[in-house]
Order: structure tokens, then C-alpha cells, then sequence
């Protein structure tokens, strides 16, 4: 049994949930690995210089064992986030520590400590295999995958099922990701596949689009309403794409903070008015490496006020980190707040306290989403009120050159990766929805 005969079935018309369960499974497949003897091969190399196109493998691997409440998933796609940046160039730590602690929860876990450690944290693509105790799942379902392992065998996470102290994101905190021609997931991380997109369209939301709908719009992060002045930075990019669709979306107004003309153009064609190109304007938050400049905080907020009527913003979708969270902090509105999920530019953020606790700003840290938020993003997707943000599709091979491009910053929106899928296109079910919205569909892939 091959990977060719589940992609033969997958691609058949007349295939049924029985086929999918009859269809013996291959001993390995092919997937995107880092080696642990490979940790300390960019030791002494600036952040910048460590390239994933070096780190990073497709190799042939054994197909993990099937356990209770899991399915195996053919993947006909999957994308690249930050968190596989992070991963290839072993930053801020190599991702074999979160393996090994994960390998000593249980007997089952053990699977997940390998010298080599699967990435992804994305799929679209059909199940083949569900294990015991599943039961809303059945071989054949199309389905995406969102990137929250949990074991909730505490109480600390039935309220919310991020707070739960085995919570991890699979495919960057577990093994056996979606950057790979299987899967090994939850069953609980399964949700529909919108029948409109193809499959790349379809892997390309899950992690950003959950991550930012948990930090806008749910009440665990700014709990954004309709008039609020939205402060967006990188706001044609991976997370910030989703952020300005969910503004226009729920009423809001977003100020998107970019960094080209191309980028500007992008946010105009998602339906956003005010636009801040921090290159052409030269805002520099820093002065030297330990020192912030607060007059390019208040030059900064000034120009955000003659784009809202002399209003400053209720909220700060924050990601950047180190390089903008000073300026942030000062100019979110007396009571605003803002709300973080990330740092690419540093991780140790600075920022003068007075204008925090003076003028009563929150600061409300999010980590991608909860089961519910991440269905409820999903299906946002599956209604067509939210579209894809997906600019470039690779092939496997090539995803060490994916991850480049996303470190590098030279993509917009998000990046695609073909798992089994042999070329874009494949897998839309309603063609008369996707006729409806493919402008929205296609507006990254036409920059």
C-alpha cells in the first residue's frame, strides 16, 4: 500500500467512507522534518542569517501508532506559520524539549519524543483512521485541522480549553504535524472543510484565523464591537490579514500599519480606509537598541488621529512585540487596550507604565484559541464572511523555501504547501458558492 492509492481514492468521485476504511495503511509517508542532531548547526548566527532551507527535511518516516480519541488524516495541504520559522532555525529553543516533556505524560505520548520532529500546524485534508472513542468523525470526512492539543484532564480548562496545563499547539509543542502526506491529530481538532475553497485555501486560515479571532473579537481578548478604532500593525500579513477582515466584518475600523505600497494597496482591496505605511512615513520607535524615542510615539499617534476624526484607537492588535509594544501602549485611548499573541521582533517588550496605569489601558495576552473559537472562525470561513488570505503555494520539497520567504518577510498574507495534493485547484465542492466570493478568494493571489 502506497500514499498513491489513498490520493487515487481521495481524487475518485465514486469513493465511499467504506473504501477510505478498507484502504490498508502504508508503513511511512513522506513529511517535513528538523533533526535533533541538528540543534546547534546556526549556533553564533544572527536571528536573521539562519536559513530553514538549510534545517529542514522531507524525509520518509514510520506512520505513528493510531490511540484513543485520534484520527489519522491524508493531507492534501497545509501552510507555513511563524511557529515552523521558529522551529527550522531552533528559536527561542529547539522544539525537541517540548517533545521529550510530552513523551513523559504517558505511554502513548512517548510516540511524540523522535530525533526528529514532524512540523505543521495546518492541514486540509481527508480522514483515513479514527481510534477508539470517536465518534462525530468517519474515514473519508474532508476536514481542516485547528492546532490546539489538549489532554483536559483538568478542571483548569472546561471553561476554556487554552488554560488547560496540557495545553500545546500540535505540530510545533507535539509530533506528527501537517507538513507531511499524514497527519496524527485529536479528533477534537477536526472541523469541516468549507466546501468552497481547494484544498491549499482551505489549510491556509486555520492557525492565524483562530488566533486572531480569539484576540479581536472573543471575550478572552479585546472583545471588539462595532465603532471601535482597530490599531492593526502588519495588517496585510499572516495573523494581520485575518485582524482587518474581522474589523470591516463586525463594524469596526481598522488603522492598518504596513510597510510598502503593495501592502497599503492590499488592505484598500479588503475594504480599509485608513492606512499607515510605516516605512514612508519613518517612524522610528527606537533611538538606539536600549532607548525609545516617546516623540515618535506622540508623532505616531498624531497621524492616527487624522485618520479617525481626532480619536485614538480602542484597541492595539498587537504582534510585533519588542519594536512597536512602547508605542502601543501610549497610543490606545484612556480605558483601551491592548492585546497581544506574539513577538517576531523580540520578546522583551518596554514601555512607559505611566501612560498604562494612569490612563487604566489593559494589557490581555492571547495564545491562539479555544475548541469554540476555532470552530466559530471556521466557520466564518465556511460562510464566505471571511476569505483566505493565501498568496503562493509550494510544493513539499519546497517548503524549507517557504519558511525562508515567511522569516524573511518576503510574502504577503500566507503561504500554501501541496501535501498529496498534485496541483492547486483540487477539492472544491461548491462552485456556485466559490463563484459568489472568488474576487475575496483570489485578492492575495493577484498582487
Amino acid at each position: 500500500m502506497t500514499v498513491k492509492d489513498i490520493l487515487d481514492a481521495i481524487q475518485s468521485p465514486d469513493s465511499t467512507p467504506a473504501d477510505f476504511a478498507a484502504l490498508p495503511l502504508p508503513e511511512s509517508y513522506r513529511a517535513i522534518t528538523v533533526h535533533k542532531d541538528e540543534t546547534e548547526m546556526f549556533a553564533g548566527l544572527e536571528t536573521r542569517d539562519k536559513d530553514p532551507r538549510k534545517s529542514t527535511h522531507l524525509d520518509e518516516v514510520a506512520l505513528p501508532e493510531l490511540g484513543p480519541g485520534e484520527a489519522l488524516v491524508a493531507v492534501m495541504a497545509s501552510s507555513v506559520n511563524y511557529n515552523s520559522v521558529w522551529t527550522s532555525i531552533f528559536e527561542p529553543l529547539p522544539t525537541f524539549g517540548f517533545l521529550e516533556r510530552y513523551g513523559k505524560l504517558s505511554e502513548l505520548t512517548k510516540r511524540h519524543d523522535l530525533p526528529y520532529h514532524i512540523i505543521g500546524s495546518d492541514l486540509a485534508g481527508v480522514v483515513l483512521r479514527t481510534g477508539p472513542g470517536v465518534n462525530a468523525w468517519k474515514p473519508g470526512d474532508e476536514v481542516v485541522a485547528h492546532c490546539l492539543s489538549v489532554e483536559l484532564e483538568s478542571s483548569d480548562g472546561h471553561n476554556d480549553t487554552m488554560l488547560d496545563p496540557e495545553q500545546r499547539i500540535w505540530g510545533f509543542e507535539t509530533n506528527f504535524g501537517g507538513l507531511a502526506e499524514i497527519a496524527l491529530v485529536k479528533s477534537n481538532q477536526l472541523m469541516p472543510k468549507p466546501g468552497h475553497l481547494s484544498w491549499e485555501e482551505a489549510a491556509a486560515p486555520g492557525l492565524v484565523n483562530s488566533t486572531a479571532y480569539r484576540q479581536l473579537v472573543s471575550r478572552n481578548g479585546a472583545g471588539m464591537k462595532q465603532g471601535d478604532n482597530v490599531l492593526i500593525w502588519g495588517a496585510s500579513g499572516g495573523l494581520g490579514s485575518y485582524a482587518t477582515q474581522f474589523a470591516l466584518a463586525g463594524g469596526a475600523n481598522p488603522i492598518c500599519v504596513v510597510s510598502s505600497d503593495q501592502k497599503a494597496d492590499i488592505c484598500r482591496s479588503m475594504g480599509a480606509e485608513a492606512i499607515i505605511d510605516r516605512n514612508a512615513e519613518g517612524y522610528k520607535f527606537w533611538k538606539d537598541e536600549n532607548t525609545q524615542d516617546p516623540k515618535e510615539w506622540k508623532r505616531f499617534g498624531k497621524r492616527i488621529r487624522e485618520l479617525t476624526g481626532g480619536e485614538d484607537v480602542d484597541i492595539v492588535f498587537e504582534h510585533p512585540g519588542r519594536e512597536t509594544f512602547g508605542a502601543s501602549v501610549y497610543v490606545t485611548r484612556k480605558g483601551g487596550t491592548i492585546v497581544t499573541c506574539a513577538s517576531t521582533s523580540g520578546y522583551n517588550h518596554e514601555y512607559d507604565n505611566r501612560y498604562l496605569w494612569m490612563s487604566l489601558k489593559r494589557i490581555i495576552g492571547s495564545h491562539f484559541a479555544n475548541y469554540r473559537e476555532a470552530w466559530e472562525a471556521n466557520r466564518l470561513i465556511a460562510k464566505g464572511k471571511i476569505h483566505p488570505t493565501l498568496s503562493k503555494v509550494y510544493s513539499l520539497e519546497d517548503t524549507g523555501q517557504a519558511a525562508y520567504d515567511v522569516h524573511r518577510n518576503l510574502h504577503q498574507g500566507k503561504v500554501g504547501v501541496l501535501c498529496l495534493a498534485p496541483e492547486e485547484g483540487l477539492g472544491v465542492r461548491d462552485e456556485e458558492m466559490r463563484a459568489r466570493h472568488i474576487d475575496a478568494i483570489n485578492r492575495f493571489r493577484n498582487i
